[in-house]
């Protein structure tokens, strides 16, 4: 498993505010944090019902978006931060941040049981991961049916003919999901043929999604046989009773770490570092291993349904160093290229 971190970034758009889980529990003169984060919908309330429980005296308020949508809400912010902390959102877009000089290292409390591969190698870290996550196809099996297609099982599969107009993916512009697609072919393919694999590719995509989950949730609805996604929706979709059958793709799969981060700024509060303690305790740990094959923290949860049975051998090459120097390139031509495609930005 190679780990050399770094960049994937976006346009902004407007983000969702959401409260903790329990807001009513904390006094008038409590505590409140910012929190950016990528996590998804469903798991954010889930996940922060153990911080409630745990520190009722401080209020969450959670801004949640795509990654590349944070990530640019947080470099428009340069000057005047409006978060707290940064969680669950790409390490590859927490090091755009870095490199800007705006995240603050610390050491939270637990960091001795991160695996080493899941978090930055300084100490103090700037960053560090909670789980990974990896790119995965999302196939309506009833759609396939129903259009008489093969089910694909690779990255070669996908840009046969048969499969024309029947793929959505994820943008990469404004999305994690869609730019560790992009970054792992053009890594595992070389640039040259990456491009003209995501050419070739490009004949059958009926739409570019500005969300990592929503081309899984296409599939699941039936608007396509095809969505590429990542492993978490795939799975919960299936899980879920969703016509779905998640597709590890055979020549490997792109992948990113969800990690946290403190904001560097002017006045750090105590309970901006006591979020970060708890959101690598094993208490919180036990809940992302539920969603992810991956975790930073060991528990003893078994890997979800639905996942390889050996999910480290599933993530290709990856230097995330190669990606943050050649981020706004990969963006300015794969745009150039396919944006057309791309749905209307709400």
């Amino acid at each position: 498993m190679v780990l050399l971190v770094t960049a994937c970034v976006a346009d902004t758009s407007q983000v969702q505010n959401q409260e903790n889980a329990n807001p009513g529990t904390a006094t008038a003169g409590a505590d409140t944090i910012t929190v950016y984060t990528a996590l998804e919908d469903d798991q954010i309330k889930d996940y922060l019902a153990s911080f409630s429980e745990q520190h009722p005296d401080i209020k969450v308020n959670t801004v949640r978006d795509s990654t590349g949508i944070i990530t640019a809400k947080l470099l428009a912010e340069k000057d005047n931060p409006q978060a707290d902390v940064v969680w669950g959102t790409a390490a590859s877009s927490l090091l755009v941040a870095d490199q800007q000089n705006m995240l603050e290292p610390y050491a939270p409390a637990g960091l001795d049981k991160v695996t080493s591969q899941l978090r930055d190698p300084r100490n103090p870290p700037h960053w560090v991961g909670i789980d990974a996550w990896m790119s995965a196809f999302c196939v309506n099996t009833e759609e396939l049916k129903a259009k008489n297609l093969p089910m694909p099982t690779s990255w070669a599969d996908l840009t046969k003919p048969e499969y024309k107009g029947q793929i959505v993916m994820s943008n990469p512009a404004s999305s994690g999901t869609g730019f560790l697609s992009v970054s792992y072919v053009l890594q595992n393919k070389g640039e040259q043929e990456g491009w003209k694999y995501l050419d070739a590719l490009h004949q059958n995509i009926a739409q570019y999604m500005h969300s990592g989950s929503r081309p899984c949730k296409a599939a699941g609805a039936g608007e396509y046989p095809i969505g590429i996604s990542f492993d978490y929706r795939a799975v919960e979709q299936k899980n879920d009773g969703e016509p779905i059958e998640p597709v590890f793709p055979a020549e490997g799969s792109g992948w990113d770490i969800e990690a946290n981060a403190l904001i560097k700024k002017d006045n750090i509060k105590p309970a901006s570092k006591t979020f970060l303690d708890w959101a690598i305790s094993e208490d919180v740990a036990k809940k992302y291993a539920e969603n992810y094959a991956i975790t930073a923290v060991k528990t003893d949860v078994p890997i979800p349904a639905g996942y390889p049975v050996d999910p480290l051998k599933q993530l290709a090459k990856n230097d995330f160093n190669w990606a943050a120097k050649n981020r706004d390139q990969i963006l300015a031509e794969w745009t150039n290229r396919y944006d057309a495609k791309s749905e209307p930005k709400t």
